[in-house]
């Protein structure tokens, strides 16, 4: 068997160009391709230029249609105006789809969902093996703790991520609710200001920072009387998310269609 090819959707941007330094770096899989925004300066251009790594005889292409058809799988960390385009493209050439892209609104996860009764699309806020054993411990303890424990979830990412709280957040919140058996809408408190009052029971409550070139960290805090449970993770390097989407390609690709998570790739679920 060959390696597999796995394409990658904005291979431009700081997440793309460290999937194309993973997979070139990851044993039984090489570069289908990569795709930029249609007029993009980048269109055109060989990818191995883009990334900085010299030729690698592949050109960045503006149609995400062209890339999806000659990809075993394509990885997409773009932004969230792009995912019914790219669902579109995965359905069309029934390529498994790997989608970390975060801020996701209701068209954008409808379209998510609808790829998904066509292809295997794996869809996680976070990639990295240890968030995602976080999500798993997060919903355990959740469970085990009542809501005499308060929920807080709190993260920290550099100046220019554009969404708040992170999609990790958001999912760690809805570890905690299905832990706790609750609905996360109406337990989750995404922002406080103001006067407002006391701390309601059963909340689950965001705070979100951003600075520096922070690349991401995340904890989750159950705050009782008298103690206080804290998980954490901290993440020094993207190339976790890179490695992590690369291993879900690898597993996709032999999976039927179906919507799953990073939990489906490495095992943990349930």
């Amino acid at each position: 068997m060959g390696d597999l090819a796995i394409g990658v959707t904005g291979v431009a941007g700081t997440m793309g160009t460290m999937i194309v330094r993973q997979i070139l770096e990851t044993r039984n899989t090489r570069l289908a391709g990569g795709s930029v925004r249609p007029g993009s300066t980048s269109q055109g251009i060989d990818i191995g230029e883009i990334c900085q790594l010299g030729p690698l005889n592949v050109k960045a292409v503006g149609d995400a249609a062209e890339l999806f058809t000659a990809s075993a799988a394509v990885i997409d960390f773009t932004l969230p105006e792009a995912v019914v385009g790219h669902a579109r493209a995965a359905m069309d050439a029934k390529t498994p789809w790997i989608v970390g892209t975060t801020g996701l609104d209701a068209e954008g996860e409808a379209a998510m969902a609808e790829a998904a009764t066509v292809v295997p699309v794996v869809f996680a806020p976070n990639m990295s093996l240890g968030v995602n054993l976080l999500f798993v411990l997060v919903e355990q303890v959740a469970r085990a703790l009542n809501d005499e424990f308060d929920i807080e979830v709190f993260e920290i990412h550099h100046n220019r991520k554009i969404d708040a709280p992170s999609g990790t957040a958001l999912g760690l919140g809805r570890a905690a609710a299905k832990g706790r058996g609750v609905d996360f809408e109406q337990a989750s408190v995404l922002s406080r200001e103001g006067q407002t009052g006391a701390r309601q029971r059963g909340d689950i409550g965001f705070a979100a920072l951003r600075g520096g070139d922070i690349v991401g960290e995340h904890s989750v805090i159950f705050a009782g009387a008298g103690e206080r449970v804290e998980i954490a993770h901290k993440a020094t390097g993207r190339h976790i998310y890179a490695s992590g989407a690369i291993r879900a390609a690898q597993w996709a690709v032999d999976q039927p269609p179906g919507l799953y998570d990073m939990t489906d790739v490495l095992g943990l679920k349930g």
